[in-house]
C-alpha cells in the first residue's frame, strides 16, 4: 500500500527548531483540534533532528493513569537483563545514557527505580530526572521531554494535585536551570487553561498550535494522489483539511473507492454520534441546542463570559468543539462536526 507522506508542516517545524536552537526557558504547549497531526509532527521532528539532541518522547494515550505509581511508571524505560546482556546491566547514569541517542521513555535501572518509589513522592523522580539531563548535558547534548496526551494524567493527586508538582518541576528545568527543553502536546485545550491558571504559569510558557490544513495545503495535498477537482471539493466541503480524515479519504482513493459514498458515510456517522450525544444528556438537550446554534450561520465565535461554562466544557470534552486557549476563540472541532451540528439542528427546529 502507498505510504502516506507527512505533508507540509514547515511553518511549525521552523517555529519548534527556533526554539531548540535557543537556550532552553520556556515550558511550550503543542496544542490544537483532535487528530490536527499533533503527534505526526512530533514524530517527525524526532526523526529527523540532528544527534546533538537526546529526546525523550512519553505518549501517554494508551496508558491507565490512576495513581501516582501509574504516572511514573508511564515515564521510564526500565533497563532490563537478557541474555546477550546478563552481567553487563548499566547501573550508573553515565551507563544509562551511553549507548542513548533518542530513546522513547526516560532510562532506568531496577536500582534507580527502587529509589524513585521508596517515599512514593513526585520529588524523587524528578529528582533523578535532573540528575540523567545533567549528564546528558555534560556529555554535550541537549535533553528534549516530550510528553504528548499529557491531560490524562490531570486527576491523579499526591498530596494535592500531582500536576501542580510536575509543571513546577518543568519551570525548574527551562526557566530556572535551562536545562531542558520541554514539550506538552494535548488536544484538550480546557486543560492547557487550567494549568496556566494551577500552576501560575504566566511568562513560563509559550503555544504552538497545530491545526488542520487551510484549503490551499488540503488542495496541494490531495494533488499528490490524484483526486480530480471535483473530488477535492467534496473532501474539503465534508472533511475539511483535517489530516486524518484526509488519510482515510486518499486510501479510499487508491484503493479505488468511491469519495461521495465514503464521505457520505463519514457525515452520517458525525450526524448519529452527535444525535446519541443529546439522547445520553435529555436533561441537558436545551443547553447544548443552544450552544450548537450559535454555529449555525458562522464557523467560529470568540469566547464571552455570557457562555454557560459547564455547558462549554462538556462539548469541549466530548470533542464537539474546540476552545482555543491563546485566541479565546470556539470552533467545531472540524467541518465534519459542522455539518453535522447543523443538520441536527435544522432537524431539531422542525420537531
Amino acid at each position: 500500500m502507498r505510504r502516506i507522506e507527512f505533508h507540509n508542516r514547515e511553518k511549525e517545524l521552523k517555529e519548534i527548531m527556533n526554539i531548540l536552537n535557543a537556550e532552553p526557558s520556556l515550558i511550550t504547549f503543542v496544542y490544537g483540534p483532535i487528530n490536527s497531526g499533533k503527534t505526526a509532527l512530533i514524530n517527525h521532528l524526532i526523526e529527523h533532528l540532528p544527534e546533538a539532541f537526546v529526546v525523550f518522547y512519553i505518549n501517554l494515550r494508551a496508558k491507565f493513569l490512576a495513581s501516582y505509581d501509574d504516572f511514573i511508571e508511564s515515564l521510564f524505560e526500565i533497563e532490563m537483563e537478557t541474555e546477550v546482556t546478563k552481567g553487563k546491566r548499566k547501573e550508573t547514569l553515565a551507563e544509562l545514557i551511553s549507548a542513548v541517542t533518542k530513546v522513547a521513555g526516560i532510562p532506568i535501572s531496577r536500582e534507580f527505580m527502587d529509589y524513585v518509589f521508596k517515599d512514593n513522592k513526585p520529588k524523587n523522580a524528578f529528582s533523578y530526572i535532573l540528575k540523567l539531563f545533567e549528564a546528558i548535558k555534560a556529555a554535550g547534548k541537549q535533553p528534549v521531554l516530550i510528553l504528548d496526551e499529557l491531560q490524562k494524567m490531570g486527576d491523579v493527586n499526591v498530596n494535592g494535585p500531582l500536576i501542580y508538582e510536575l509543571f513546577n518541576f518543568f519551570i525548574d528545568l527551562t526557566k530556572e536551570r535551562h536545562l531542558a527543553h520541554v514539550f506538552v502536546a494535548t488536544s484538550d485545550s480546557l486543560f492547557i487553561d487550567e494549568v496556566y491558571t494551577e500552576a501560575v504559569l504566566a511568562g513560563r510558557s509559550d503555544y504552538l498550535l497545530v491545526d488542520d490544513f487551510d484549503y490551499e495545503t488540503t488542495s496541494r495535498f490531495l494533488d499528490n494522489y490524484g483526486l480530480n477537482d471535483e473530488e477535492k471539493e467534496m473532501v474539503w466541503e465534508y472533511g475539511g483539511g483535517k489530516p486524518a480524515y484526509l488519510v482515510q479519504l486518499v486510501h479510499t482513493k487508491l484503493g479505488s473507492g468511491d469519495i461521495a459514498e465514503k464521505t457520505g458515510r463519514m457525515i452520517e456517522e458525525e450526524i448519529g454520534r452527535l444525535i446519541f450525544l443529546l439522547a445520553r444528556n435529555k436533561e441537558r438537550k436545551s443547553d447544548i441546542l443552544d450552544m450548537l446554534a450559535i454555529f449555525a450561520s458562522v464557523d467560529e465565535v470568540k469566547y464571552t463570559d455570557s457562555m454557560d461554562i459547564d455547558v462549554l466544557r462538556f462539548l469541549v470534552k466530548q470533542n464537539i468543539l474546540f476552545l482555543d486557549p491563546v485566541m479565546r476563540t470556539i470552533k467545531p472541532q472540524s467541518r465534519l462536526s459542522l455539518r453535522a451540528m447543523r443538520a441536527v439542528m435544522n432537524e431539531a427546529s422542525i420537531t
